[in-house]
């Protein structure tokens, strides 16, 4: 297995664990084709994610044409604002439907028979990490959205614009490129808390629901599976040791926050029930155990993006950690 480092299980012997090299792991060929279409999509996440950090909106121009409505020339700056917005906003939303396309050919690749979704992760790492960097953007993304009150400030006062100049008859220049279809798509992608996240555990359903001969488990053992990886190299130190960037670490806390909310949507009772394949109490340890301001953005994910917590089956210590 090469780089694969079998890591012994102290507490909970059911839990499969390896080492996952996120930094090194390169495709093989028989990965090669699904890890080049995967790859295609992840070239364009770290410019979407720094236009998104770049996004500062249209606040004081939108706020001066709702103040003074007979002022023609504010109108007019306010909607040459917000129109160039506009079409960075529906960019974002067109690459998380490409997003989703490749969350569902790394489920098909990761669970398909004959091998179990650990062997799967085993020898296909390369698959593994597109995975993981799939869930590093998502995450990303999400935290930079919920802190940026602008977006879905702009495309409301866009959409009310379009609507008011419908009723006048007016065909605006902008609706080429963002037809009232897809503004309405665009409207439910931003109206969520999480949008990348929703997107996500949306695909993993609809892969669940498509792919009906394939049991469940496949599924939600593949995504415990990397939750319990990244649990146990970031609890190590022999294996935190291995990472040559402090970045991987912060890589493994998003990707297996990311895991568990996936795991939480798709499982029928969820990750924070006792029969669960997730160690909730240890993924929640070695979050705690992190500096305080890289983890509060994942324990808030924890806490408010997931489906299950406060189900009655959640016990009461779980839920007392995640205060």
């Amino acid at each position: 297995m090469g780089n694969l480092l079998k890591v012994l299980t102290r507490e909970i012997e059911n839990y499969p664990h390896f080492f996952l090299d996120f930094e090194n792991a390169q495709p093989t060929e028989g990965e090669r084709e699904i890890w080049n279409q995967i790859s295609a999509v992840l070239q364009d996440s770290e410019s979407i994610l720094a236009d998104l950090q770049s996004y500062k909106g249209a606040g004081p121009e939108i706020r001066d044409a709702i103040q003074n409505p007979n002022d023609i020339q504010l109108q007019e700056k306010a909607w040459n604002a917000v129109c160039p917005l506009v079409v960075r906003l529906k960019r974002f939303y067109e690459f998380s439907i490409r997003l989703e396309k490749a969350l569902q050919s790394l489920l098909e690749s990761l669970t398909c028979p004959p091998y179990t979704p650990t062997q799967h992760l085993e020898r296909e790492q390369a698959l593994a990490k597109e995975f993981a960097e799939i869930l590093h953007f998502t995450l990303r993304f999400d935290e930079l959205k919920m802190r940026n009150p602008a977006i879905q400030n702009d495309f409301s006062y866009y959409r009310r614009t379009i609507s008011r100049n419908r009723i006048n008859n007016m065909h605006l220049d902008i609706e080429n490129e963002v037809n009232n279809e897809m503004a309405n798509r665009m409207s439910l992608f931003y109206a969520e808390a999480t949008p990348m996240l929703k997107t996500l555990s949306n695909a993993t359903m609809h892969f669940v629901s498509e792919n009906k001969t394939l049991p469940i488990e496949n599924t939600t053992d593949c995504l415990s599976t990397m939750t319990s990886v990244c649990k146990v190299m970031l609890e190590t130190p022999e294996y935190r040791s291995r990472f040559t960037s402090e970045d991987t670490l912060l890589f493994c806390m998003r990707v297996m926050v990311g895991v568990i909310i996936l795991y939480d949507h798709v499982h029928p009772v969820g990750a924070f029930c006792k029969t669960s394949k997730i160690d909730m109490k240890g993924c929640i340890k070695v979050l705690k155990e992190q500096a305080p301001d890289s983890v509060e953005g994942l324990l808030n994910a924890l806490r408010f993006t997931t489906k299950h917590l406060n189900d009655e089956s959640t016990s009461k210590q779980i839920r007392a950690m995640l205060q």
